[in-house]
């Protein structure tokens, strides 16, 4: 089966009634986890982007006290594992500030943890493409919010 285009799709919704569109909605959230997780972002938490940053950062929290530091291969997995949900929760609020925010959260921990990445070439060099990520992002925002970016930027590049 080929999917249609999104614009195909769009038209045809435009059509249904709305219990139908509720129906569909429900069953889209069954099918996938992502789906559901989007679900909840767009119907409880978009009003509010503050507060959904702040629940982020304390499942970051919680996953960055998990991270098995014996060895700098599993600290490699973990710290992939983090940056795939902040890929994830930066996708379903769509707002650059808010990826912005989540990246610069991710790489101050990642400069805190012990042992210290920067001994290890893979985590040195994931952490400086997060740096240059976070300065590109920084780029396409408004002047007062990019002053104020670059400057937590400049702090965790210093040193």
């Amino acid at each position: 089966m080929k999917a249609e285009r999104l614009s195909h799709i769009k038209k045809e919704l435009q059509q249904c009634s709305k219990d139908e569109l509720l129906q569909l909605c429900l069953r889209l959230g069954r099918f996938k986890k992502e789906n559901k997780e989007l679900l909840t972002y767009l119907l409880f938490e978009a009003h509010n982007e503050d507060q959904y940053v702040a629940s982020i950062i304390e499942t970051l929290d919680e996953e960055f006290q998990t991270i098995n530091c014996d060895s700098y291969f599993y600290m490699k997995k973990s710290i992939r594992k983090i940056l795939r949900h902040i890929k994830t929760y930066s996708r379903y609020s769509n707002s650059k500030t808010t990826e912005v925010e989540l990246l610069l959260y991710f790489c101050q921990n990642l400069k805190a943890l012990t042992p210290s990445i920067f001994k290890n070439t893979a985590l040195n060099n994931l952490y400086h493409r997060q740096l240059i990520t976070i300065k590109k992002k920084i780029e396409t925002l408004h002047e007062d919010l990019q002053h104020d970016y670059l400057l937590e930027l400049e702090a965790l590049t210093a040193a």
